[in-house]
């Protein structure tokens, strides 16, 4: 067990180099520098003041010299320091990271509570109307994009409720009924495509494990079938879902972005697109990177997990 956590805890270094050498190249396609925002928000530069700046921010120095010069700050553990607010990226990072954590955990919250249940609804209502309908609804959920979901729900909240969002964040520290009040919607919103995925992958793995023998087996010793349910099928049925799960803590913190700029939640999320806007190529880099690194170890802890939910998996 610790050789294999050890492996599986390195191999995260191969592909964070991976996402760094991706992110480094991709974020320098973006039509316009920082020297270019600069210019354009506050008024003409001469053809010298904006050489003295592209070399301020070392853009004058071939690409390879500027991603050596990064990556040797990251092995420090030093992710750059913002070139638009002066202040250190993991510092900018973690000021954020409270109000994308409590997103994602509510998110996910829901879509576990939403998706389980009706998965197992439809599996043990096979090919009823009740089925029917709930895999329509998953579908439809799949269907829709974060940001018209999250634009429709707060449209229909303001319409039917007379009520809006608010546009100050206050942590669950200081007022948790204001808090939940707040990010009772963006967690619905995010959480609802997640459900989605729940609901089919528990429908189609509890369908499976219902036709083993060892389900036949509970049910001719004479076990009732909620125990079937809860004391034998839903447990093996947690494996593919486990995984569903890790792989879906990525696209929570990636939905994150969209759902954080449109009801204006000051995370992460938000903060990388106004990195973004901004070219603040530290910032953008240095956040996808964070990102990035809780889902690869998310997915490490879903490995983790595999061994508790099924005593049969060994690890070499």
């Amino acid at each position: 067990m610790r050789r294999y956590v050890l492996v599986r805890t390195l191999s995260i270094v191969p592909a964070l180099f991976g996402v760094s050498i991706a992110v480094f190249l991709l974020v320098r396609l973006i039509p316009g520098t920082v020297v270019d925002q600069m210019v354009g928000t506050e008024g003409a530069y001469s053809e010298e003041s904006m050489r003295a700046l592209r070399a301020f921010f070392g853009l004058d120095q071939p690409i390879y010299v500027q991603y050596v010069r990064w990556l040797g700050a990251l092995l420090q553990g030093d992710l750059g320091v913002s070139w638009r607010t002066g202040l250190p990226v993991l510092q900018m990072i973690l000021n954020r990271l409270v109000v994308t954590a409590e997103l994602t955990l509510a998110a996910m919250l829901v879509a576990l509570a939403v998706g389980i249940p009706l998965g197992m609804l439809s599996a043990r209502r096979e090919n009823t109307s009740i089925d029917h309908a709930v895999r329509v609804i998953s579908l439809v959920s799949l269907s829709m994009p974060v940001f018209w979901q999250a634009t429709m729900l707060i449209l229909a909240v303001s319409l039917l409720l007379n009520w809006a969002p608010s546009v100050d964040f206050v942590s669950p520290w200081t007022d948790p009924l204001r808090n939940l009040a707040i990010i009772a919607l963006p967690s619905l919103a995010l959480g609802t495509a997640v459900a989605a995925v729940f609901m089919r992958m528990t429908r189609s793995s509890l369908l499976e494990t219902m036709r083993q023998d060892y389900i036949r087996t509970a049910r001719a010793k004479g076990l009732r079938e909620q125990e079937v349910l809860w004391g034998h099928a839903l447990r093996n049925s947690l494996i593919p879902l486990v995984t569903v799960a890790g792989v879906q803590v990525g696209y929570l913190l990636g939905g994150a972005v969209v759902t954080e700029e449109v009801f204006t939640l000051p995370g992460v999320g938000r903060l990388l697109l106004w990195g973004v806007f901004q070219r603040d190529y530290p910032l953008v880099q240095g956040t996808i990177l964070f990102i990035s690194s809780l889902f690869l170890v998310s997915n490490l802890v879903v490995d983790l997990i595999y061994a508790y939910l099924d005593p049969r998996i060994h690890y070499g």
